[in-house]
């Protein structure tokens, strides 16, 4: 277990960072464009910042599904489309492995703090600002 951790922790290490908003809020996410970063996300971290969460980049839009094997602490996940409008919102449980989907198709998605979202008064059709910096899906 404690390889896992180690590796967990070297592959968080390397992942760029960005800065978007949702409305007055500034987030600084981790970004996870690859397809390791992207399988990895969140997994055995222990806390988030208050702002910070974990931005994932997809290669095509899709009605793409989250899950919580291996993470930690509870997320928010907020689908967002090409055009940065938010599709949809769940809350995640910890150590989960059940399917939480976009209800549209979607080319982003963003996780935060469990209640994240829902603390700032955002919903789904709000807009996420600053996705134009993302590094392409690879």
């Amino acid at each position: 277990m404690a390889a896992g951790v180690l590796v967990a922790n070297v592959a968080l290490a390397q992942m760029p960072t960005m800065e978007l908003s949702a409305g007055i809020h500034l987030i600084r996410a981790e970004v996870a464009h690859t397809f390791e970063t992207r399988a990895q996300g969140l997994m055995f971290r222990r806390s988030l910042g208050p702002n910070e969460g974990m931005f994932f980049v997809f290669p095509q839009a899709e009605t793409h599904c989250m899950w919580m094997k291996n993470t930690l602490i509870p997320l928010s996940v907020a689908f967002i489309d090409e055009k940065g409008r938010i599709v949809s919102i769940s809350e995640m449980r910890p150590q989960t492995e059940t399917p939480h989907c976009a209800v549209d198709r979607a080319k982003f998605a963003l996780e935060m703090s469990g209640g994240w979202f829902a603390a700032k008064g955002i919903k789904a059709g709000a807009r996420i600002l600053g996705l134009e910096k993302a590094p392409a899906a690879r």
